[in-house]
């Protein structure tokens, strides 16, 4: 099993494209698929780098509908017009980011829905032996400030998005799990524990951006949620790979804490599993 950052907000080297947003390839025994697509068609320019063939995948899972991990949907459907796109049911609403500077469209482009290849995702999902799908994450400890300023409109207006669009892959390969999130907008604790409810344990590895990322300066109490979040990762028996809106300095302090036990990926870098089955 491979997998591979197409597009993170950092280059691993000059030859790779970085823009703010995520995309990974994965190789298994049954599969080869990506999760996410970036902001736009830089993880096709840093596949094609990598040796990587987008027309050899069977599925794209989305894990929600932000432009930043679906703003590249397009260019691969017209690379792979037959791969399934996994999508939740909801992820074509219309999301903004209510900034300072004013409010900002965040999602996607919504004649995407009419493509062919969309499978719309109403819940929990198991795809085959390999690939499952969970969603409906509700807890709110350690909720990321950041999503305050993000919304959905509903009926005309704005209101707090819940972030019922996001969806999270599980991959059972070579006798472990891996979980990969997108941005964990419902808070990368709360996301273990529904794993822990609905799979029991926990994963092996978790790919994930935490949404900790802040322009500004953090307030005492936006960073003690950070070393909170981490003192209690630290505790699982898990490797953590992160990167996209963790944020540089939010990083550094989940690292300060966590220290090996979590690494951040960039564009062009493969990521290390060591998932070897234990005898």
């Amino acid at each position: 099993m491979k997998i591979w950052n197409l597009v993170e907000n950092l280059a691993s080297g000059e030859e790779f494209l970085a823009e703010h947003g995520l995309s990974f390839y994965v190789e298994t025994k049954q599969h080869k698929l990506l999760v996410d697509t970036g902001a736009s068609d830089a993880f096709v320019q840093n596949a094609q780098k990598l040796g990587i063939d987008l027309k050899a995948v069977d599925a794209l899972i989305l894990s929600h509908g932000h432009y930043d991990h679906g703003g590249g949907i397009r260019a691969f459907s017209q690379i792979n017009p037959t791969a399934r796109i996994y999508v939740r049911e909801s992820v074509f609403e219309e999301y903004y980011h209510d900034r300072p500077s004013g409010l900002h469209y965040i999602g996607l482009e919504r004649d995407l829905r009419a493509l062919p290849q969309i499978v719309v995702v109403n819940g929990d999902l198991r795809i085959d032996e390999e690939l499952s799908l969970f969603t409906n994450v509700t807890g709110r400890r350690m909720w990321p400030e950041g999503n305050r300023e993000l919304k959905v409109r509903e009926q005309g207006v704005l209101v707090q998005d819940t972030f019922v669009h996001e969806q999270y892959l599980v991959i059972s390969s070579e006798g472990k799990e891996i979980l990969i999130s997108g941005c964990a907008h419902n808070g990368i604790l709360n996301i273990l524990d529904a794993y822990r409810e609905r799979r029991g344990g926990c994963p092996d590895l978790v790919i994930s951006g935490f949404h900790m990322m802040k322009h500004g300066e953090y307030t005492e109490e936006e960073a003690q949620v950070i070393r909170q979040t981490a003192v209690e990762l630290r505790e699982l028996p898990a490797r953590f790979v992160t990167g996209h809106c963790t944020g540089e300095r939010a990083y550094e302090m989940l690292r300060e804490i966590m220290e090996d036990q979590i690494s951040y990926v960039r564009s062009g870098e493969e990521v290390e599993l060591n998932l070897a089955a234990e005898n």
